[in-house]
């Protein structure tokens, strides 16, 4: 009952994360402060610590855009910034406390019967071989070919596959999501979950505890064992001092019997298939691979299902692909942690952004961008390339809205084309370049999917899903409105410094 007030007072999800922050932040000033009177040398220490924290940050190997909010925190607030960043803030120390749970280790693919794609990639398409490579080094997960592909255009048309691929399951299945939601979609998959459980199968469920805090009742992981279904609620929310909070799993997957896999933007909740209404029509995508691809996504599913539970699972060729279809280009899923140095989803999209010729085209939900992200999209545009992003012509979050129109200014006059979708909320999360690269996945162009989330994509080189993505965005382009200098002129001035003032603290939202 607690869980289900907090959802309706919060309403939106993504602010759960900012409230429990100003949430914590009070406890700590009201703590500081109690100290302080009790304490007469608690306050100089306090000032001292926020002073070599702010050196430290100076010289830290960071995201520039983040270190400069937190300094401003620290300036604003000196005698509990400092305090406050070492509880909240991505430090060496919390990272290592939450990357004891739950960073997962790289799969070993080397008793797999198949051999990889990477190397005949790398040969035969040397333009996509800086790419591939550094995936595979960083993630672990290596390129395949053998693997038939689909698109899918609305969070529908993805739905009806994945009811008819769970009911062929004979093996196993696996769910990974942010948010599951009881009513028409999750209703539908649970009784197919229910029915395989009863049958034998192994199944399991693994949520994000606080992405479906408004939507699932406490516990819920207990209810869904009861069933005979294996469930895992990741990063439990517990509203105590800590960083775990933080760190939130956005990943979207579904893996049948290792050899049908999804993966995109689609939670399991009704909006995503339009039988709820909640801004507008929701525009989202999805893929699904099934043959040899898939075995990236088994092997995410088990390194974060090991590392969450503790659990010692089976070898990972007991779960790997059986299926060999025709090659349909080369794909490679992958997927990107915040407790690391390495921004895999960033760089690969920043890579994607610099090698492009003729164009690169974008869709997402969030536009926060940091000053890499900006000058890539600006060389790009300047250079020739026809830069096209897309974004909501409804929001589901207003603040986040009006930091994502504060970029329309500086990239429309670097010649990048803005454009939001009028028919309702676009949440889907694509790339695509030059008829040949292209990325599907969960991964937002904000800095919590760059920085402070788990996430999952498919880069695509090669395959008829490249093209399929393209004429998708070009018809959602079709139903979209074009940001020009008029529209541009029409923005009130006191909008834009309010704009400009959330972007200021925009890497904590």
């Amino acid at each position: 009952m607690m869980r289900r007030k907090v959802g309706k007072l919060l309403g939106d999800r993504r602010v759960v994360g900012g409230f429990l922050l100003l949430i914590q932040l009070a406890i700590v000033m009201f703590g500081v402060s109690w100290a302080s009177t009790e304490y007469h040398w608690l306050t100089p220490a306090l000032t001292v610590l926020s002073v070599i924290i702010v050196i430290w940050l100076v010289r830290k190997y960071d995201n520039p855009m983040y270190k400069i909010t937190w300094m401003l925190v620290i300036v604003l607030l000196p005698l509990f910034g400092g305090l406050f960043y070492l509880f909240w803030g991505n430090t060496p120390l919390n990272r290592a406390r939450t990357q004891h749970q739950y960073e997962p280790k790289p799969p070993d693919f080397t008793d797999y019967m198949r051999t990889p794609a990477t190397k005949e990639l790398i040969e035969q398409h040397p333009r996509h071989a800086a790419r591939a490579r550094y995936i595979e080094t960083l993630d672990g997960m290596p390129v395949w070919t053998n693997t038939e592909t689909k698109y899918f255009r609305i969070g529908e048309e993805m739905f009806d596959s994945m009811c008819k691929e769970l009911r062929r399951a004979q093996k196993f299945i696996f769910l990974e999501y942010f948010i599951i939601e009881e009513g028409v979609m999750w209703d539908t998959i649970l009784d197919i979950l229910r029915e395989k459980a009863a049958a034998g199968l192994d199944v399991r469920v693994l949520y994000d505890d606080v992405g479906s805090i408004c939507t699932l009742p406490k516990n819920y992981d207990r209810y869904l064992m009861s069933l005979g279904i294996h469930a895992v609620r990741f990063n439990r929310f517990i509203p105590t001092l800590n960083t775990y909070l933080n760190y939130r799993n956005h990943r979207k997957m579904t893996i049948i019997d290792g050899n049908v896999g999804y993966m995109g933007g689609i939670n399991l909740a009704d909006e995503y298939i339009n039988k709820k209404v909640r801004f507008g029509y929701w525009k989202d995508t999805g893929i699904m691979l099934r043959g040899e691809g898939t075995a990236n996504m088994t092997a995410l599913f088990l390194q974060m299902w090991e590392y969450v539970t503790g659990e010692d699972m089976p070898p990972l060729e007991n779960y790997l692909p059986t299926a060999k279809l025709p090659a349909d280009g080369y794909v490679q899923p992958f997927a990107d942690s915040p407790l690391d140095d390495i921004n895999i989803g960033e760089s690969t999209y920043l890579q994607i952004i610099h090698n492009a010729r003729k164009y690169v085209y974008i869709t997402t939900p969030y536009l926060v961008l940091d000053n890499e992200m900006i000058t890539a999209l600006t060389i790009a545009a300047q250079s020739g390339v026809d830069v096209r992003i897309l974004t909501p012509g409804i929001p589901d979050k207003k603040l986040v809205y009006m930091i994502t129109r504060s970029y329309y200014q500086q990239l429309h006059r670097a010649g990048v084309k803005i454009y939001e979708y009028r028919p309702g909320f676009l949440h889907a999360k694509t790339i695509v370049s030059d008829d040949d690269t292209a990325v599907v996945g969960t991964i937002n162009m904000d800095f919590r999917s760059f920085f402070l989330h788990f996430e999952c994509a498919t880069c695509f080189y090669n395959s008829s899903v490249v093209a399929t993505v393209k004429q998708d965005i070009m018809e959602t382009i079709n139903v979209s409105r074009r940001i020009d200098d008029e529209w541009l002129r029409r923005v009130p001035w006191i909008r834009s410094i309010m704009a400009s003032v959330l972007r200021l603290f925009a890497p904590l939202l």
